[in-house]
């Protein structure tokens, strides 16, 4: 007998090829010149006039407009992000003592600059390793902006924690976008390492706790932050998606088109990763869908699990959390179904680009859910210093 889950998998699928095949259509017919219009016929004679007009036929409902074809190609060329607004100029907040520095690695060929968060030193001037948070900003994005957008390093600060905010490179991607949609790619697994080198580097250089380190991401990032803690499940002991998708849920543009607008099942994850996810149901610009299959796809990985389903209303916005976990214990996954919400980081702070102010706050939810886990082992092992 069919689990719940492995139903709504297999429907999920049965959907997913069926838009797939829909998806293609509408490509054709994007493309083909405008149909001829027939030839007017002559209007009949007026005919007597009825006492009692028939009933109008009702209008099939009408789906949700999706992007158009044009606007899709750029979203693709662009990892998913709409049309960028004009760059704020507020600086990230940074409290007295503590630091927002940059630091480069290299791989391989390749580099990647980052941002790092430290926070205040404690005033006895003594303190236990501290978790580590890596933040992938969305296309078109800087780590200043995502930095301003999610109001993490203020929360970096209260909860004590460094948070690290890689920055794309304009050669890899010209609108600077993780590359989400090139996996299995020899690129898309030097990106990931590059991230992972960035990892290694803050836990060499500063006291980074090596078992709490966590990982998320808006959007492409959201994409590249899930593809990354499934690949290092031994550096990361959780993840945060806002308007992602899963992994393997695209390889080229011709798939990420599909996975953008229908929706995308992905692939199954090889091993157990803690997951929350934060989607709106508004997202034009990646389909919900996709939220749903991600928190799926994290919770197939665990064994048998309570769930509990609470609505409410936060910052003005209503949401559907279901909590996928212990009765009373910490909880394996979370999905936040946003009602109303577009592509934006929820609770997020206006003066940062692709942000909602309104809703839940996802980065405070994020950082509860995270220090929740650790992984069981050591963590990444740095090198030794010099």
């Amino acid at each position: 007998m069919l689990s719940p889950f492995r139903r709504a998998l297999r429907s999920a699928t049965r959907t997913a090829r069926a838009r797939q095949k829909s998806a293609v259509k509408a490509v054709l017919l994007a493309l083909a010149p405008p149909p001829a219009k027939p030839l007017r016929k002559k209007k009949a004679p007026a005919a007597a006039p009825k006492t009692r007009k028939p009933a109008p036929k009702p209008k099939p409902p009408m789906a949700k407009p999706r992007a158009p074809l044009g606007e899709t190609v750029r979203r693709i060329s662009t990892g998913g992000m709409p049309a960028r607004p004009a760059l704020p100029r507020k600086p990230p907040a940074v409290a007295r003592g503590a630091r927002f520095i940059g630091g480069r690695v290299s791989l391989d060929g390749e580099t990647r600059d980052y941002k790092l968060y430290v926070p205040a030193a404690p005033a006895s001037g003594e303190e236990a390793l501290l978790p580590l948070v890596v933040m992938l900003h969305g296309c078109s994005q800087t780590p200043e902006d995502f930095a301003r957008g999610t109001s993490m390093n203020q929360l970096a600060e209260q909860q004590r924690m460094i948070v690290a905010y890689p920055a794309q490179s304009a050669r890899a991607n010209a609108k600077r976008c993780w590359n989400w949609f090139r996996a299995g790619q020899p690129s898309h697994a030097a990106e990931m390492a590059l991230i992972v080198e960035i990892v290694r580097k803050v836990l060499q250089d500063h006291p980074a706790d090596p078992r709490r380190v966590y990982i998320a991401g808006l959007s492409a990032g959201g994409a590249a932050a899930l593809a990354v803690a499934s690949a290092y499940p031994e550096v990361f002991a959780a993840v945060g998606v806002h308007s992602g998708l899963p992994v393997g849920a695209a390889h080229d543009p011709a798939s990420a088109f599909l996975a953008m607008n229908f929706g995308s099942v992905g692939r199954r994850q090889a091993s157990a990763l803690p997951t929350i996810v934060f989607h709106g149901d508004a997202d034009n610009v990646v389909h919900p869908g996709n939220g749903r299959a991600v928190a799926a796809r994290g919770l197939a990985a665990f064994p048998r699990l309570a769930e509990a389903v609470r609505r409410g209303k936060a910052g003005g916005r209503d949401f559907t959390r279901t909590r996928h976990g212990a009765p009373r214990g910490k909880s394996h996954v979370e999905h936040w179904l946003l009602h109303g919400g577009g592509h934006a980081w929820s609770g997020g702070d206006a003066a940062g680009s692709f942000t909602d102010p309104s809703g839940p706050d996802a980065s405070r939810e994020m950082l509860r859910f995270f220090l929740q886990h650790r992984l069981p082992g050591p963590g990444m092992d740095p090198p030794a210093a010099g």
